[in-house]
């Protein structure tokens, strides 16, 4: 029975939706082994570089499974362009899509909740364009889609999120490293923050904890971090290219609180640095002490 099936036999659907903390995406052909693993993929091509790093965490097959509806959700939040390094990377976005496809997925979705005019957002990133000539199915959110949930954590009680990131198969998160105000960097758990109805500023008080809350029940089946290029200051928005930073590099993993730690070291930091990332391993999410992690490296 896959995640879709369960969710319609349960009867989670409406208002008051929701979700048991078990209830996850299962990667196709049983469990990821209990050994934290992350891939790191460095090149020039960052399609080529993230089939790279997919295919040394195990392959797309591992986690994609004939008919499966898949979400692919990267930021796209912002009216820039690739080269400002505010939105996920579309030719990252695209190889995700095609991969999906020949592993024998139904349909692959594409959307964010922007926080620019949206149809500039999706344009302007690259991503749109580059999706639909990958067979994405790529739309705008719709208000009528964003369902109560029962988050049930420390700052976030219930919160409306997008059905369809629910009701998916498979889920996968496909962040942009990049500076923030508030989180400092902005990688895999705040990209949940995509998905959220409602007014999302609320959540600023008590950022960090609303992060690691909002996991507790998206939680996706593969995350691969776009690290080609990251925003080293004035984020989340960016706009100057001298805040810009070539790492030609992608990330793929399957422990969110693994690629956040490993994320964080491309800004000089430790995972510990971040306030969700340290409190997202402190309840069990994930690991943050990267020398437990076995971390292969390609070079492509």
């Amino acid at each position: 029975m896959n995640r879709r099936e369960f969710l319609k036999l349960a009867g989670i659907t409406g208002i008051g939706l929701s979700i048991p903390f078990e209830i996850s995406p299962v990667p196709a052909g049983g469990a990821v082994s209990s050994e934290t693993k992350l891939a790191v993929a460095t090149g020039s091509s960052p399609s080529e570089i993230t089939k790279a790093a997919i295919n040394a965490f195990g392959g797309i097959r591992k986690f994609i499974s004939r008919d499966d509806i898949v979400v692919v959700k990267p930021n796209m939040a912002w009216d820039r362009l690739p080269e400002q390094a505010a939105n996920t990377n579309p030719e990252v976005v695209a190889a995700i899509v095609r991969l999906c496809y020949e592993a024998g997925a139904k349909k692959v979705k594409v959307f964010d909740r922007t926080v620019n005019d949206a149809r500039r957002c999706y344009a302007q990133s690259g991503i749109a364009e580059a999706v639909r000539s990958a067979g994405a199915a790529v739309s705008y959110m719709d208000d009528r889609k964003f369902k109560d949930m029962k988050i049930g954590g420390e700052a976030i009680r219930e919160w409306p999120l997008y059905q369809e990131i629910i009701e998916a198969d498979k889920v996968i998160n496909v962040p942009i490293a990049k500076h923030h105000g508030l989180a400092k960097i902005t990688m895999s758990m705040k990209n949940w923050m995509g998905v959220m109805g409602g007014d999302r500023s609320r959540i600023h008080q008590k950022l960090d904890r609303s992060l690691v809350d909002l996991s507790l029940v998206i939680k996706p089946t593969i995350t691969v971090l776009d690290a080609v290029r990251i925003l080293t200051a004035n984020g989340p928005q960016g706009g100057s290219l001298a805040d810009v930073r070539k790492l030609n590099t992608v990330i793929v993993g399957t422990d969110q609180v693994a690629v956040d730690a490993y994320g964080a070291t491309l800004f000089g930091m430790k995972g510990s640095d971040l306030g969700y990332v340290r409190i997202a391993a402190e309840a069990g999410l994930g690991t943050m002490d990267l020398s437990k992690v076995n971390i292969i490296k390609i070079d492509v």
